[in-house]
């Protein structure tokens, strides 16, 4: 029991009933006997004591007969539970990785019944979902910002709920924030803010039912540029016109994919660019996409990351995985049809180079060096009993998931008749969340007359099965084959040969091929040190301003120990937060004794202003 609630009324007589079905194991909330219709929320976001207090009135259905509401939460401080007037009483159990219980005696009510349960909160010291910066902390130091990431089990340190893609509510909301901040949220706007004293009010309507992992809001000083009737971008006004140039593209990525996947239902496609801690490329939040600054690369070259968040507005925001074991079927289909847009947009040999790239560059890298083949994270479907879903975050679900679809569809013999199978998935399930086995029985369904073909599948070696695939899909290697051809000549030379090389050879490759060219050497044994800096001096590597060129830089010159680059990699995980970078970084500098130590301090000294989730992650790289 937590200490917060002991001023609130108290009931040590409830307990959580073991006996309950649990069908998702990263959850302890009774969400098979009642469900959340629907959330208000009236928040005052304090950045002096970096919390947000307020209201969240709970719009709860049961499905059963039940006198008990069992929801999750995590370092929330419960001043009050109430039906109107009547306060409840309550308990916080400690649930360990999954963070408390909350358990609200409602009194009894029958299936059917509908009930509105208010809390009177703060989110505590622990919130894993908010990250708030001091405005030096921001590009442009005019003033503090926040941030949330909710995806996975984050949202319940954000408010008390049903923390669980099982089910999907909708929301609405009233927040207040200092004057001159600018409040943004996974929801329409309602108009401009309303002045109340020192503060503005900022109201939100999203009237599609969404999971809690996509509740989402951000605060700062910010501006607005426009790219299309319904798509937007918001950042720092430092670097909004920058943002708007990078994303140019985003309304005919919509609308490429509503060809694809059908009406784009949100309203709005807004994006944000959000400080360099946000620990993810991006993230989905329907209307409000959250985009990290490492994709500001001047050159549009790594505008594929909104392909990958418009996707996910079918594939995970309209058809959802119903737990996190199943995983892959958002990810794992986005993948798939954020490459299918890059397709339409720049032809068919870039998506099957694309897709190579996902297997041999992130795939097998995340089975052979992240994990092992034999651990139990490499598979598609996979046992959370007891396991945090973060820890189990990684490329896989991406790229194991995507590799099946397109196996798939090779197999089936029509790409055109894949898509629409997609498209019809999607139309059939929208709204709802989907186990693996929904997925392929509608698979099977769709295409009666392949059945012989569906068959022949290792249906168990793909989803069920540990390490690599047994079977892979077949792809057009012509581009990739430009980038092995550079890669080789610099593997193969000797020391006379290193003169030959020239920029130009280099600067003629797309931003995608250049990366590959890197990470086709990283592959191989590592470099001798005189060919890596003939590397940097030849194609200037060290100063790219395309971050996951740096990155496949920094670790190719870190595999070949070599000393120069530890200042440029210890610069690179202090300017930015995004996991894909900062976990191999910190690995590899930890695993080598002449950076170790020097690894070690710097993360210490970084970690207050790092996102916690990314914190987290990081800690468990450190060797023991």
């Amino acid at each position: 029991m937590r200490t917060e609630a002991k001023s609130a009324v108290m009931d040590s007589s409830i307990v959580t009933d073991p006996t309950s079905i649990v069908t998702d194991p990263a959850s302890n909330a009774n969400f098979n006997e009642a469900q959340i219709e629907h959330i208000s929320l009236k928040w005052n976001v304090d950045f002096k004591m970096a919390r947000i207090n307020g209201i969240a009135t709970l719009k709860i259905k049961f499905l059963k007969a039940i006198e008990q509401i069992i929801l999750d939460g995590r370092s929330l401080e419960i001043k009050k539970v109430r039906i109107g007037d009547d306060d409840r009483k309550f308990v916080v159990e400690d649930a360990g990785i999954f963070g408390e219980k909350i358990c609200i005696n409602v009194g009894q009510h029958n299936s059917g019944d509908v009930i509105e349960l208010i809390f009177e909160y703060s989110t505590g010291a622990e919130c894993r979902a908010l990250q708030f910066m001091r405005a030096e902390q921001t590009a442009d130091k005019k003033g503090p910002y926040l941030f949330s990431q909710c995806q996975p089990i984050h949202a319940r340190s954000l408010l008390p709920c049903m923390d669980t893609p099982s089910i999907k509510q909708t929301y609405d909301s009233e927040v207040r924030v200092p004057k001159g901040l600018t409040c943004l949220m996974s929801a329409i706007g309602k108009g401009a803010p309303r002045e109340d004293g020192n503060e503005w009010v900022f109201s939100f309507n999203q009237p599609i039912p969404i999971p809690s992992y996509l509740l989402a809001v951000v605060v700062g000083v910010l501006e607005k540029r426009e790219i299309s009737e319904r798509c937007a971008v918001w950042s720092e006004p430092s670097i909004v016109d920058k943002a708007k140039y990078e994303f140019a593209e985003a309304e005919r990525m919509l609308a490429t994919a509503e060809a694809l996947a059908g009406k784009y239902v949100w309203g709005r496609y807004d994006m944000v660019v959000l400080p360099p801690s946000f620990p993810f490329g991006g993230m989905e939040n329907p209307c409000l996409t959250f985009v990290t600054p490492t994709l500001l690369a001047g050159d549009r070259s790594m505008a594929n990351v909104i392909a990958h968040e418009i996707a996910h507005s079918w594939t995970g925001n309209l058809v959802t995985n119903a737990n996190w074991e199943h995983f892959w079927l958002n990810e794992g289909l986005t993948v798939f049809l954020e490459r299918k847009i890059i397709g339409i947009l720049g032809g068919e040999e870039m998506r099957q180079f694309e897709a190579q790239v996902g297997w041999e560059d992130h795939l097998m890298p995340a089975i052979k060096e992240q994990y092992t083949e034999e651990h139990p994270y490499t598979r598609l479907v996979q046992d959370h009993k007891g396991i945090d879903p973060d820890d189990a975050y990684s490329a896989i679900p991406y790229e194991k998931g995507s590799a099946l679809l397109m196996y798939l569809e090779q197999q089936l013999g029509d790409s055109t008749a894949f898509e629409q199978f997609l498209a019809r998935y999607i139309k059939n399930f929208s709204g709802k969340s989907v186990v693996t086995s929904d997925w392929k029985d509608f698979l099977y369904e769709s295409f009666p007359q392949k059945k012989s073909v569906l068959d022949g599948v290792n249906w168990k070696n793909w989803l069920y099965d540990v390490g690599i695939p047994l079977s892979k899909p077949n792809y057009d290697g012509h581009l990739l084959r430009e980038a092995a051809s550079l890669a080789r000549r610099w593997m193969d030379a000797n020391d006379t040969d290193l003169s030959k090389f020239t920029p130009a050879e280099f600067r003629s490759l797309s931003s995608p091929l250049q990366i590959k060219v890197l990470d086709i050497i990283y592959a191989g044994v590592p470099l001798p040190k005189l060919k890596v800096a003939r590397l940097d001096e030849v194609y200037n590597l060290t100063a790219t301003g395309n971050c996951d060129l740096r990155f496949s830089w920094i670790r190719l010159a870190l595999k070949a120990q070599w000393k120069p680059i530890i200042p440029t990699a210890m610069r690179f995980v202090t300017n930015y937060g995004r996991i894909k970078y900062l976990r191999p970084i910190y690995k590899d500098l930890f695993l080598w004794t002449e950076s170790a130590a020097e690894a070690i301090a710097q993360f210490r000294k970084s970690a207050p202003f790092m996102h916690p989730i990314c914190v987290s992650l990081i800690e468990k790289l450190i060797p023991k």
